[in-house]
């Protein structure tokens, strides 16, 4: 039992060590690479397209996919720019990937910044990849050992659910010098498994109370009038103003945003809930009298609040000027409708003081115009020529005119500027 417990004692203090050596040598101020990916709009269909394309293969069918290196560095840095301000500089030589890894961190003392750099390979003819090599800043350790720490931290912690869902359709990844090839097998009860986790955005309790919340709005909601979003955004959010603090007033946002969105946009609202009867009479959001408006709104905001600003924006662009090809037309109002919820997204999530800030005013907003303002003097409805013939592109002069008046517009609402 004595060596049993030594030996526990000597583990634990390695795996303390090890910490101490990834913050003392892996943290600091300056990052290996420039941080804050610049996406473009082709970016983000390549990048989308890519990550999709798993989606081809039907359930219970063995797909591959072959992806380049920039395929590969396009794919990694849209994923982690989700979620803060990275970069990574991917390369594929002599039959393996190596990676350099700059990430921002959170506000601490140690530094802003955590750079890791490794490389993986196929050892021994094995199927998936391995580490070959890790560097945390400057210090190399040994590769097995760093294997062994990172599988066991991902393992016994939040992690875990997302390794095994990525990890458990991989069948083999096969390295060369020119693309990596990668086999999977995933069936019906997988597929399931990853919907229902990925779509369970934050805690449990805490989402089910602000959806007895909308519930209950709803219920009593006068179906003689126009249901707006202000009235669904003003309860919550002086729900969320009242449990939080400034530890937890980001991710309260983020969960009344998704509550929010998942029934404006998906019509859904969890059968579960005690107050929440599946016969329930559902009612569409308004702005502006359109429903389409607040659709928009609250669209851009989660995606905003899910990922980022610059992403959310770009996706607009992109929705609209394929609207112009084959859908209702380019439309400027729709745009305000998603420029205006990407800042209410980056004002609900920038940081904590921001987040209770904004959880304060829209607890006292009077209506819909004091978080939208009034688009409907501007073009919509323009085919892919007339767009063209009036805006030529959306780099054009004429539509950096009128996308500056729509910024103009939502900057001057006073609870996007509120000290």
């Amino acid at each position: 039992m004595r060596i049993l417990s030594r030996i526990t004692i000597l583990l634990l203090g390695i795996a303390f060590v090890l910490c101490a050596l990834l913050v003392f040598f892996g943290v600091g101020d300056r990052p290996d690479l420039v941080v804050g990916w610049t996406l473009t709009r082709d970016d983000i269909v390549r990048a989308k397209k890519i990550l999709h394309e798993g989606a081809k293969t039907k359930p219970d069918a063995i797909g591959t996919i072959e992806l380049s290196e920039e395929d590969i560095n396009l794919a990694t840095n849209y994923l982690l720019n989700r979620y803060s301000k990275s970069a990574v500089d991917i390369q594929i030589k002599n039959n393996k990937l190596r990676f350099i890894v700059s990430m921002t961190l959170p506000d601490n003392p140690l530094g802003k910044y955590l750079n890791i750099s490794f490389r993986l390979g196929n050892e021994n003819d094995e199927p998936l990849p391995s580490f070959t090599k890790f560097k945390v800043g400057k210090l190399l350790l040994p590769a097995d050992f760093a294997a062994w720490v990172i599988d066991n931290v991902i393992r016994h912690s939040s992690l875990n659910e997302y390794f095994i869902l990525a990890t458990r359709p991989l069948k083999s990844v096969q390295i060369d010098d020119q693309k990596v090839t990668i086999t999977y097998f995933s069936n019906l009860n997988s597929l399931i498994e990853a919907q229902n986790f990925l779509t369970n955005r934050g805690d449990t309790h805490t989402h089910t109370i602000y959806q007895q919340k909308l519930a209950e709005i709803i219920a009593q909601h006068d179906p003689e009038w126009l249901l707006s979003l202000a009235d669904l955004l003003k309860p919550l959010f002086a729900l969320a103003y009242q449990r939080s603090t400034l530890e937890n007033a980001i991710e309260e946002n983020k969960i009344v945003i998704f509550t929010i969105n998942d029934y404006v946009n998906k019509g859904i609202m969890s059968k579960s809930s005690p107050v929440i009867s599946a016969s329930q009479k559902q009612y569409p959001a308004y702005l502006y009298k359109r429903v389409d408006l607040a659709q928009h709104f609250i669209g851009s905001a989660a995606i905003t609040a899910s990922a980022n600003g610059q992403i959310s924006k770009l996706v607009g662009e992109e929705k609209e000027l394929s609207d112009a090809k084959v859908g209702s037309g380019f439309s400027f109002i729709d745009l305000t409708a998603d420029k205006a919820g990407t800042r209410f997204g980056e004002m609900a999530t920038a940081s904590a003081a921001s987040a209770r800030k904004i959880q304060q005013a829209v607890s006292q907003i009077n209506d819909y115009k004091d978080f939208m303002p009034d688009p409907r003097d501007l073009p919509e409805h323009m085919n892919e020529e007339e767009f063209r013939q009036r805006f030529d592109s959306i780099n054009s002069p004429k539509y950096q005119e009128i996308s500056k008046l729509i910024d103009a517009r939502i900057a001057a609402l006073a609870i996007y500027n509120r000290p």
